[in-house]
């Protein structure tokens, strides 16, 4: 799982993308308490912390559990350490190839927003890089051999991040 290969019939990502959410998450918070910048808190008060965070993480949330509920239907694996049975395409997949970790960004960031946590939303930064080169790129790959035309398609005419094909 975390060698960073490929192993049997897995993508080989480097750690489940919650965990690296989390990681940051713990970090973000860990690092506003030994070295507070308080610019997020000293800028926005509660009521425009709470309009910030509050869509961010409704729609995050929402789009995680429509993502992992289409995984179901089709009956594939949700854990991306586990093999792929099945492409999943529609729902949320439709439009965004990576609907879970967009989903996990936004509800990081309306975390950061809510906490006024400075460090979190520089986090982000890296955490975003990590899903990518550690997770997404990996995950495509392996798709890739493993349902061949019908994957390339699929990435040929839906956006991995909903933006920009």
């Amino acid at each position: 799982m975390t060698d960073g290969h490929a192993s049997a019939d897995t993508p080989g990502v480097i750690a489940p993308p919650p965990l690296i959410a989390l990681a940051a998450l713990l970090a973000g918070v860990a690092a506003d308490w030994l070295w507070p910048l308080n610019v997020l808190g000293s800028a926005l008060g509660w009521p425009m912390r709470i309009a910030i965070s509050v869509p961010l993480v409704l729609g995050g949330g929402v789009l995680a559990v429509a993502a992992e509920r289409a995984f179901k239907r089709v009956g594939t694996n949700v854990p991306p350490w586990r093999p792929a049975l099945a492409l999943a395409t529609s729902g949320p997949y439709a439009y965004i190839r990576n609907p879970m970790y967009v989903g996990l960004i936004l509800l990081l960031a309306g975390i950061a927003a809510v906490l006024a946590s400075d460090w979190l939303v520089i986090l982000l930064v890296p955490t975003v890089l990590v899903l990518h080169f550690g997770v997404v790129l990996r995950e495509e790959r392996y798709l890739e051999a493993k349902f061949g035309e019908d994957y390339r398609r699929y990435k040929a005419s839906v956006p991995r991040y909903g933006w920009l094909r």
